[in-house]
């Protein structure tokens, strides 16, 4: 291509050349998925029902979001204005940052943290994205955070727990955060919060400035349908639904939804699975004498070394997958395994501690 067939090539704005990328490793997942944080097991048999039960004309139908947006908005005893329905909680991030960012903002993360806060914000304030960095103990460094909001802060991001570390924010440091910037929006990604328990979204709409974000991915394993929820302020959730597609969410995502919503039993039974999991993960964590960040989440980050790509190798061998998170900030030669059902958990720890003994590992 010659210098003047390059001049006439169409391109994109500046800050989409500029933004990063995210590439999830999700090819050749024919294996135990102990990698993506996801619901290992299925959703409630409900939504298997439910899913059965749509037909074919129904399927030529624009999907309609609002009688579910009301049904999530009666569960969560919110106002149906108080509630967006989202293509997962990655659109919630998506349209929180097209909403509420200009060109010059910024917005204030505490890293290592999910990847999509990044470019989502790089793509509506290119530059703008401010990161405060935990320090090696991956606890939430309040202090150092609120010291980093300025007079710029329009956006603040914050999971709790947070992926990939499983750390928890509590409740009053959030609080305490949403006082202390009241011309930026405060968004609480919620995706593991059925894990865990502790919630900001009995704050939703008495804190003026707090949008909270929950994802049906996890705990509810409709990570396929992608469908999530932002919750809050009724005159911030207005903005975001003004700059949201009207068919943002497909219609089957929402006949499962309001199907998975109505099986408490089952979500409950899950959830339980995965707690309990958890500890039994730790626990063998320490009888292997690998060392790992305690976490209030579906997931355990492990502390592996120089041999993170090794273990990661050594166990899809075995049948199982994880997440090798070393690129992440302050996460070199950490490695993440998602929590399943019981005998999941069973076939990852013995997976685990061949494929330690395989690769020679010390820790």
């Amino acid at each position: 291509m010659s210098v003047e067939d390059a001049v006439r090539v169409a391109m994109p704005r500046k800050a989409v050349l500029a933004m990063p990328e995210y590439h999830p490793p999700l090819a050749g997942r024919d294996a135990l998925r102990l990698d993506f944080n996801e619901n290992t097991f299925a959703p409630s048999p409900k939504v298997m029902e439910r899913i059965k039960a749509i037909t074919a004309e129904g399927l030529t139908k624009y999907p309609e979001r609002e009688p579910v947006e009301r049904a999530v908005a009666q569960h969560f005893g919110l106002e149906p204005n108080q509630v967006l329905l989202t293509n997962g909680v990655d659109e919630a991030i998506h349209l929180c940052c097209l909403a509420f960012l200009d060109p010059g903002d910024e917005a204030l993360i505490w890293t290592p943290t999910f990847f999509m806060y990044d470019v989502n914000v790089e793509l509506m304030a290119p530059g703008g994205l401010r990161r405060v960095q935990s320090d090696v103990s991956m606890e939430f460094p309040l202090e150092r955070f609120l010291a980093g909001i300025t007079a710029k802060t329009k956006l603040i991001i914050v999971a709790s727990p947070n992926n990939p570390t499983g750390t928890v924010v509590a409740r009053q440091q959030l609080l305490q955060i949403a006082e202390a910037a009241p011309n930026a929006v405060l968004l609480v990604d919620e995706a593991y919060f059925h894990f865990h328990g502790e919630t900001t979204l009995g704050d939703a709409g008495k804190v003026p400035n707090l949008l909270v974000a929950r994802t049906f991915s996890k705990a509810y394993g409709l990570a396929n349908l992608r469908v999530g929820v932002v919750a809050g302020d009724a005159r911030l959730i207005g903005f975001m639904r003004k700059v949201a597609s009207p068919y943002n969410v497909n219609g089957v995502a929402l006949e499962c939804l309001t199907a998975a919503l109505e099986d408490d039993e089952y979500l409950a039974w899950y959830v339980e699975q995965v707690r309990a999991g958890r500890e039994r993960m730790m626990a063998g964590l320490d009888a292997l004498g690998v060392g790992y960040f305690k976490s209030a989440a579906n997931f355990v980050l492990m502390k592996i070394g120089v041999m993170h790509k090794e273990l990661v190798e050594a166990m899809r061998e075995r049948g199982v997958l994880l997440r090798d998170r070393s690129s992440d900030p302050g996460c070199d030669g950490y490695v993440r395994i998602t929590i399943g059902v019981e005998e999941q958990v069973t076939k990852g720890l013995e997976a685990l501690k061949e494929s330690l003994e395989g690769i020679e590992w010390r820790g």
